[in-house]
């Protein structure tokens, strides 16, 4: 494809939930404990959405922030695509829905969905569209509210969870402008589907007493498998991105990951052999927000004067699928 413009990251924004729920809270539901959590996960506590909340709640107060934080006012969008596997529908979009509480319409606003690497596949489908000329800004979201669909009575996979939004808007670039999204990858296992997976709600399992009553709407995982496959995917990913572009990991400022479980971050770096102090990290706070978590990393990081104009910053995630990807860009 010929590339008629560049892409760039103009602004970013993030909502959390007010709820916390801490790893002591969740002793008093589930068979756990503080130190069983942080031992294996890293993850201290978590943001839960009220009853009232759902995704595109969280998904407009993230949109508001990563406007104001940007040179762009709404009515300058032009296409709105959200990640999520948690939408307050199975349709309208949650897109359209946040798309009207911006007050905007007359064009494009979709979900996707590809589990935790959801953010990394929109931002490159939304690369693509400002590359070829056919959008000027897109918003592009990432926002789960998983505590509606947790099982807390599996203490399994309740410890893992959070709610949250992470948005970013993504502009065409002027010729002098040094920030670009230089390249992305993303890929798809499908022979893995049933590792990460909610079993009911859809047209494989409609809804029922059945399903309700033994829990099939909520998250399942087969998490030691996903471990290593995890692992080798996002190491793929940055090495794919990295070799097209001729660089190796000397030549990054930070990494950011999918906030999975920081045994899964600590064994990437490792492999990618970068210094630890490079690897933005935030799993403590918010536990696994799926497809918010590398949006709403970058976005703590920046306004926190970590990432700062001019870094180059890779990007890699891993999801339901089992979906897995990177991105390479210099802020």
């Amino acid at each position: 494809m010929i590339v008629k413009y560049n892409a760039k990251i103009s602004g970013t924004g993030r909502y959390l939930p007010e709820k916390i729920l801490t790893n002591k809270d969740l002793e008093k539901i589930v068979d756990t404990s503080d130190e069983w959590i942080v031992t294996r996960t890293g993850m201290k506590e978590r943001r839960i959405a009220a009853d009232d909340q759902a995704a595109s709640d969280l998904a407009y107060e993230a949109s508001l922030q990563a406007i104001q934080s940007s040179p762009i006012r709404s009515k300058d969008i032009d296409m709105i695509i959200c990640a999520t596997i948690s939408a307050d529908h199975a349709f309208p979009s949650t897109a359209c829905i946040v798309q009207q509480k911006l007050g905007l319409k007359n064009f494009p606003a979709f979900d996707i969905s590809a589990g935790c690497t959801g953010w990394v596949y929109a931002a490159n489908i939304a690369k693509q569209y400002i590359e070829n000329g056919a959008a000027e800004n897109i918003l592009v979201i990432g926002v789960e509210t998983l505590s509606k669909i947790t099982n807390y009575e599996d203490r399994n996979t309740c410890v893992l969870f959070g709610d949250g939004a992470g948005a970013t808007i993504i502009s065409r670039a002027e010729a002098k402008d040094i920030s670009q999204l230089i390249d992305a990858d993303i890929s798809a296992d499908g022979t893995h589907n049933e590792l990460l997976i909610q079993r009911a709600g859809g047209s494989r399992m409609p809804a029922s007493q059945k399903t309700v009553k033994e829990n099939l709407h909520t998250v399942q995982m087969e998490g030691n498998k996903i471990f290593k496959l995890a692992v080798k995917s996002m190491y793929q990913a940055c090495h794919t991105v990295l070799k097209r572009n001729h660089m190796d990991m000397q030549s990054i400022d930070w990494l950011i990951t999918h906030q999975a479980n920081m045994r899964i971050i600590q064994a990437l770096g490792n492999k990618l052999k970068i210094d630890e102090k490079k690897v933005i990290v935030n799993i403590e706070k918010y536990a696994n927000t799926s497809a918010a978590t590398i949006p709403i990393a970058l976005d703590e990081a920046i306004r926190n004067n970590k990432i700062r104009h001019g870094d180059i910053v890779l990007l890699a995630s891993f999801g339901a699928g089992l979906t897995s990807g990177s991105l390479l860009f210099r802020l």
